[in-house]
């Protein structure tokens, strides 16, 4: 029998989906729904089973001002999403693929991630993902389809603070130790990590999530995950919002706290969310593919080295994406493992677009620069817009960096902190064509309340340096 929806949008997830889950987890007694905001955090509620139905046929409304809060949960005014427009409702949709059970919870619950759309329809402008979905769309109408995946590299922390009041590595759940020294590649590492591990990998599995490789990172207790690329790049997005949530409430049940920050701790790794992307025909060809024959020497298609050149392009101007929040900056430094200039390089982890090693059938790109905090549809918007720039104007990216990247010169400076970050932002053309002006535009008033909230507090730091100093 067919349901009637009078206002669901194209992007709606269909019923049968609802009507299928329901059938084959009949244990499911309540749902997480979940809007994730210009932060990346999750925002919504958790409904009973019973409304869930009327959620797929006629969504849910939601206030315009979840999209307008600081990471602290404040309104910020100047989105013009509160007073000014009487903190009006919108009406959310599920997305399609994700409705899925969340093994870790007991009682059980499922989740469905959510955008939101206007009251007649059309997307919200503030909804990140819309932003995403819009780069992908004109990609695709120009006969190139996205593929891509990202990476999630994050720490494990002991919920309780070590004695110098910081963040201190979480136990290894088989043998009660707590890590001492950075074992990057260590497979011990991540053998007592197995009730944990386990854990993941299981719930990934009833989620759909394309989960791979897991890596003992370079940071005191921080690992990798790595995701299967999709022949979609929403998809792919999506698989990400999904897995930090799975492994932060997994952690949560073993003990221990997964932190998203991306630079932690002073004198370790910072955490990055890696994004690799290439570009298909209709028939699902990679275009990046390595050509048949070499043109002076090289074989890299001209399509990867234009998206690239777009890339490194407008990397400047994308800055305060990759890098939204003040703890965001601190990930960048040199011998650091994260970029600090607009270059590009084949197999070398010093640049900031690396072309991963691998056969060439499989060529693809790897953007570097963004945070494991940041929003991943807004990275992923900013990722596709550059890479249409640059084969739209067939952007050259310029020589190659081979070896030390660190002490290659740049031919253009990022931005130096987060202020000048926000700045950037807010006279850049070309992020309001990547994320929607209006996108833009919010991003940058909710990124300059953060700096106003930050600059505002006298922290411990300004007590040791200054007070009886100056």
């Amino acid at each position: 029998m067919k349901v009637d929806r009078p206002h669901a949008p194209p992007g709606a997830a269909p019923i049968e989906e609802l009507e299928a889950f329901l059938a084959g987890h009949p244990e499911i007694v309540a749902f997480d729904i979940v809007l994730t905001d210009a932060h990346g955090i999750g925002r919504g509620k958790i409904v009973r089973r019973h409304e869930l139905a009327a959620i797929y046929k006629s969504g849910r409304h939601l206030p315009g001002s979840i999209l307008a809060l600081d990471v602290t949960g404040a309104d910020v005014e100047e989105t013009g999403l509160v007073w000014a427009d009487g903190d009006a409702d919108r009406r959310a949709w599920p997305i399609p693929g994700t409705l899925v059970p969340m093994p870790w919870t007991s009682p059980p619950r499922g989740q469905v991630l959510l955008a939101l759309y206007e009251l007649d329809g059309s997307p919200m402008p503030v909804d990140p993902r819309h932003a995403l979905a819009a780069q992908d769309a004109l990609l695709r109408a120009a006969d190139l389809a996205p593929v891509a995946a990202f990476e999630l590299e994050f720490y494990l922390f002991d919920r309780e603070r070590g004695a110098d009041g910081r963040p201190q590595p979480a136990r290894l759940p088989v043998t009660g130790e707590r890590p001492v020294a950075s074992q990057v590649y260590r497979v011990e590492e991540l053998d007592r990590l197995e009730p944990f591990v386990d854990a993941v990998y299981r719930a990934a599995a009833a989620q759909g999530l394309p989960l791979e490789t897991l890596i003992s990172e370079y940071g005191l207790g921080q690992y990798e995950l790595t995701l299967h690329h999709r022949a979609d790049a929403l998809r792919a997005a999506d698989d990400i919002v999904m897995l930090k949530r799975l492994v932060r409430g997994v952690a949560a049940r073993h003990g221990m706290l997964a932190s998203y920050m991306a630079k932690p701790l002073q004198d370790a790794a910072g955490s990055g969310m890696h994004i690799h992307a290439s570009l298909a025909d209709e028939e699902g060809r990679n275009l990046f593919a390595d050509a048949a024959e070499p043109v002076e020497g090289d074989r890299t298609a001209p399509l990867l080295r234009h998206a690239v050149g777009g890339l490194l392009a407008t990397m400047q101007e994308s800055m305060l994406v990759f890098a939204p929040h003040l703890n965001s900056w601190r990930r960048f430094a040199a011998a650091s493992y994260a970029p600090i200039a607009p270059t590009w390089g084949t197999n070398n982890r010093s640049v900031a677009v690396r072309l991963p090693a691998g056969s060439g059938a499989s060529r693809h790109l790897e953007q570097r620069a963004a945070g494991v905090d940041a929003n991943p549809y807004l990275v992923g918007a900013a990722v596709l817009a550059g890479m249409r720039r640059g084969v739209a104007g067939r952007i050259d990216p310029g020589p190659h960096v081979t070896g030390n990247g660190y002490a290659a010169p740049a031919s253009e400076a990022l931005p130096m902190d987060w202020r000048g970050a926000i700045e950037t932002a807010a006279g850049s053309d070309f992020l309001a064509e990547a994320l929607g002006p209006r996108m833009r535009d919010v991003f940058v008033a909710l990124k300059r309340a953060e700096y106003r909230r930050f600059m505002a507090e006298v922290t411990e730091q300004d007590y040791r340096l200054y007070l009886e100093t100056v």
